[in-house]
C-alpha cells in the first residue's frame, strides 16, 4: 500500500555557471510530495502519518530558510531531490516502509520526480 505527505520549505540558491538570471541568488518555496510504500501492519497502519511527518521534517531541517549553495555545490532541482531522497532513505532504515517516489516542486509550475 502507498501513502504520502506533502510539505514545503523556503530556501535560496544560485546556479553556478548558469547563463541567465538563475545564476544570481534567488529564492523559492519548494513543495515536496513524498510517497512511501509498505504492508499494513497488525495495528492497521503502514506507518503513522505523524511518524512520517517527523522523519520528513528531520530530512528537510537543514534546507529550510537556508542558502542551498552551502549544502550542495550545484543546487539544481534534480540534485536537491536526490539529496532529500538520500536523507529520507537513511531515516527510513529499520522501518517496514520504503520511499516509493519523491516529487520536488520548485515554485508553482516546475518539478522533478524520483520514482
Amino acid at each position: 500500500m502507498k501513502l504520502g505527505v506533502v510539505t514545503e520549505f523556503d530556501a535560496a540558491h544560485s546556479l553556478p555557471g548558469y547563463q541567465g538570471k538563475c545564476a544570481h541568488i534567488h529564492g523559492h518555496t519548494y513543495q515536496v510530495e513524498i510517497v512511501l510504500e509498505g504492508e499494513v501492519g497488525e495495528d492497521g497502519f503502514v506507518m503513522d502519518f505523524y511518524q512520517i511527518k517527523r522523519l520528513v521534517a528531520e530530512a528537510l531541517k537543514d534546507l529550510d530558510h537556508s542558502c542551498l549553495n552551502h549544502i550542495l555545490p550545484n543546487p539544481t532541482a534534480e540534485s536537491i531531490a536526490q539529496w532529500i531522497a538520500e536523507r529520507l532513505n537513511r531515516n527510513l532504515e529499520g522501518t517496514a516502509v520504503r520511499l516509493s517516489s519523491l516529487k520536488l516542486w520548485e515554485g508553482k509550475n516546475k518539478w522533478v520526480m524520483i520514482d
